[in-house]
């Protein structure tokens, strides 16, 4: 079993930055891949980044390419997502997920076994 908690959401500005955090417990959780999906209102769940085991491979929406930055740190079970130049579409309650080594597409959330409670990003215009 595999705990996930979200932190660093809040409310910002167009053009602002927030660095969420994902703390992590549990077996065996830094052999896992990390994700960040993300759900506006009204919306599906969609894929924003995801970075594997050992950190060096990374992946990113092509929406957040060039914004976001996701990193990992096993030492100390947390994954973040430093998130600039923010923008009003980037509102959206923003989830930590965990998959286990399967082979699946980083982006399909169908493949991620546990999930955080969320955290709400709010980029004010």
């Amino acid at each position: 079993q595999v705990q996930l908690v979200e932190s660093g959401g809040g409310l910002v500005q167009a053009g602002g930055s927030l660095r969420l955090s994902c703390a992590t417990s549990g077996r065996t959780s830094s052999t896992y891949r990390m994700g960040w999906f993300r759900q506006a209102p009204g919306k599906e769940r969609e894929s924003v980044s995801a970075i594997g085991w050992s950190g060096t491979t990374r992946f990113y929406a092509d929406s957040v390419k060039g914004r976001f930055t996701i990193s990992r740190d096993n030492a100390k079970n947390t994954v973040n997502l430093q998130m600039n130049s923010l923008k009003p579409e980037d509102t959206a309650v923003y989830y930590c997920a965990a998959a286990l080594p399967t082979g699946s597409s980083w982006s399909d959330d169908r493949g991620y076994d546990y999930w955080g409670q969320g955290t709400q990003v709010t980029v004010s215009s």
